[in-house]
């Protein structure tokens, strides 16, 4: 029991020390290692399993995060709903440092990154996964949206219901004429996690939605020098404790029955490979 877990939370390096009697977990997975341990406890009477996505180190620049392992190795503990938290730059004048927006919408813009089991590539037992096209009009569970701005709220943040993620490759960010571009196309925030989380989470059956802490207004937005590492880092650290406590409460506030469609995201469809989130 204590290497099973309920919920995942991607992101958040050291969230997981304040959870109650922390089992480490080391995850093998048919796509390589993930990003580190899960660290699964108690939180809210929830079992949750926490994965650091860079690394407890923050080695791990957002290119190199090895997406499908970090799903796979939550979902194989028995999560079937994910929360990712990540930080973000603003793409609209009013979403400035210290906004928290809850995104009903994602748009990739990133190169090089493996984002589906369904690549027709043979696992390392032989067997190889069939071609499915999964149903992704709407990327986040909206179960978890809900839970997350009713956790806002009660920690007195009014959270920005709704909004398009940009991600980018990285690890580099936007020059002005992306950032301006990003704006132009009517985009609220921009970000170099969140996918594929998203996708492969809806691959494998699970409930995945997302908190974005906006630490800059990305550079275009704004007169200036644009962004620099050292302003993320400290508007990120001046509003880490507020996020880990909407982050914790949202948790709480997950349903303990999913009511939604993501368990059924494959609609039928045979992916000839057993996948761990489809396995109740």
């Amino acid at each position: 029991m204590s290497e099973q877990a309920e919920i995942g939370v991607v992101g958040g390096s050291g969230f997981y020390s304040f959870l109650d009697d922390v089992t480490e977990v080391t995850v093998d997975t048919p796509y390589g290692e993930p990003s580190d341990s899960l660290f699964i406890g108690e939180l809210a009477g929830r079992r949750v399993a926490f994965l650091p996505r860079h690394g407890r180190k923050h080695h791990l620049p957002p290119h190199r995060i090895n997406y499908r392992a970090n799903m796979w190795a939550l979902s194989s503990v028995g999560a079937r709903q994910v929360l990712g938290p990540c930080a973000v730059g603003g793409l609209r004048p009013e979403y400035g440092p210290g906004t928290l927006l809850v995104p009903d919408q994602l748009v990739d813009r990133t190169k090089s990154r493996a984002q589906t089991y369904f690549d027709g590539e043979p696992l390392p037992d032989g067997t190889t996964p069939h071609v499915v096209h999964v149903t992704f009009a709407d990327p986040y569970c909206e179960s978890g949206r809900q839970a997350s701005l009713a956790a806002a709220r009660e920690h007195d943040w009014e959270a920005v219901d709704g909004g398009t993620l940009c991600v980018v490759e990285g690890p580099r960010f936007s020059t002005r004429a992306e950032s301006l571009w990003h704006a132009a196309q009517g985009w609220s925030v921009v970000g170099m996690t969140g996918h594929p989380e998203a996708v492969l989470a809806r691959e494998l059956g699970l409930c995945y939605s997302s908190l974005t802490l906006v630490t800059d207004l990305d550079a275009g937005a704004e007169s200036g020098e644009g962004v620099s590492h050292e302003e993320v880092l400290r508007v990120f650290g001046k509003n880490v404790g507020r996020l880990r406590n909407v982050l914790f409460d949202a948790v709480a506030k997950l349903p303990e029955k999913r009511d939604c469609g993501c368990a059924q995201a494959l609609g039928g469809m045979d992916p000839g490979i057993e996948l761990p989130g489809l396995l109740d």
